[in-house]
């Protein structure tokens, strides 16, 4: 992975410091982005057996060449409160009453999360359909990547020891594998250092496997090959860097 990303590097650095200066306003230049985005999203296939919506921040890097092919490099987390059949995960540990009785023979307090995330390497094109400057336009990327998620049960002040530490991955539903996604929406860069940005539709389907040995309420490995799927919105601000021609001035 750390050859990946410094063959990214390398690529966007050589193209970029090839290019002359010009004005992103009025020409389509090569730049190197540094992006921050934000995603909501809805779950499909088994990923809706346990986790409902989520959402997911994160950060990457674009390269844009001046024919506005765009490669992409981004790492996204994903949080989410909703979590679907809690009382049959927990099902070896909770009352009929919905409640986890802690070392002190009380009721132990806790709370379930959903947590993971994806690493993506994409490639697309920004195509000139409703483009307000001559780098922006209708966006369309794929790409690949690794998708991980699990169940995080958080024991405040840790006083029931069957749901803490080692005990707790026996019921976290942690999931991995490799992820194909698909992102279109619309992509602006103008003149502007600040107001840079792009929105739209983001769909991922992750070919996925249980990454734990054994699944307590299952009393066995769960070997089953998994199809996860995240549909959702995704918004983000970029700054871009880019050899910038100096202001045009004319006297009389």
């Amino acid at each position: 992975m750390k050859r990946v990303i410094l063959l990214f590097l390398s690529i966007c650095f050589i193209s970029f410091n090839s290019d002359a200066q010009t004005n992103a306003a009025d020409s389509a230049v090569s730049a190197f982005i540094p992006n921050f985005g934000y995603s909501f999203q809805l779950p499909g296939g088994d990923v809706a057996k346990t986790f409902g919506n989520n959402s997911t921040i994160g950060g990457g890097f674009f390269y844009k060449s001046k024919s506005n092919i765009l490669l992409s490099l981004d790492m996204n987390y994903i949080f989410g409160n909703s979590v679907k059949d809690a009382k049959s995960i927990l099902s070896m540990v909770i009352t009929d009453q919905d409640h986890i009785i802690d070392g002190n023979g009380t009721y132990a307090l806790f709370s379930l999360y959903e947590r993971g995330y994806t690493l993506n390497f994409r490639f697309g094109k920004i195509f000139d359909f409703l483009s307000l400057t001559p780098n922006s336009g209708l966006m369309l990327m794929g790409g690949v990547g690794y998708m991980e998620h699990r169940l995080v049960i958080d024991n405040q002040f840790h006083t029931a020891p069957q749901i803490s530490d080692d005990y707790a991955k026996g019921y976290d539903r942690l999931t991995g594998g490799i992820n194909i996604n698909e992102f279109v929406g619309y992509f602006y860069m103008g003149k502007s250092r600040i107001l840079n940005f792009y929105g739209g539709f983001e769909f991922f389907q992750g070919f996925t496997k249980s990454k734990r040995d054994y699944v307590f309420d299952l009393q066995k490995k769960d070997t089953e090959n998994k199809l996860d799927l995240y549909f959702g919105f995704k918004v983000g601000w970029m700054i871009p860097i880019f050899n910038r021609a100096p202001d045009k001035y004319y006297y009389y």
